[in-house]
């Protein structure tokens, strides 16, 4: 199984090699490649100009390394990218959905329903607190180290602490 390595900001564009400054716009991004997942940054200028392909981003401004870290990615973010992965069927993907449900209900934007087990697999019912929609989540009866991973990885993503 790949591991996938959520990078932090670089603080250069990964389109255009610019430096980005403390204070500048730009967006971070995730891209699909054939080892999962890797983290892109790109400026705000390149970003308009070009409109690169990514699985899917947001939009930050890049701090000074002395700077205490913030989350850059909202609920809203969090919720959108959960929701793209529903639809996934690549192994990494469903255990990254399955970690990534887990950050939402801690943060009580997803309520546990109940559960069911369909073909050996167990599946998760849940309730979107936000829309009220119904969702379904794949349990991948992950390790905990796994769910470890993950969830550092997740962390990654939003720049910061999971709290």
């Amino acid at each position: 199984m790949a591991d996938w390595q959520i990078s932090r900001p670089t603080g250069h564009c990964d389109g255009s090699g610019k430096e980005l400054l403390p204070g500048e716009e730009y967006y971070g991004a995730l891209i699909e490649t054939d080892e999962g997942l890797q983290r892109k940054d790109f400026s705000a200028e390149y970003w308009r100009a070009n409109n690169p392909q990514v699985y899917c981003h947001w939009k930050s401004v890049m701090v000074s390394q002395d700077e205490k870290k913030k989350l850059f990615i909202d609920d809203d973010m969090l919720m959108a990218f959960f929701e793209r992965l529903a639809s996934e069927t690549d192994q990494n993907k469903i255990d990254f959905r399955f970690v990534l449900m887990l950050v939402l209900m801690r943060k009580r934007l997803l309520k546990y329903l109940g559960s069911r087990v369909d073909n050996g697999v167990e599946i998760w019912k849940l309730k979107n607190m936000q829309s009220k929609d119904e969702v379904e989540v794949v349990n991948p009866a992950l390790a905990e180290d796994k769910i470890e991973q993950l969830s550092e990885q997740i962390g990654q993503i939003m720049q910061g602490e999971l709290e």
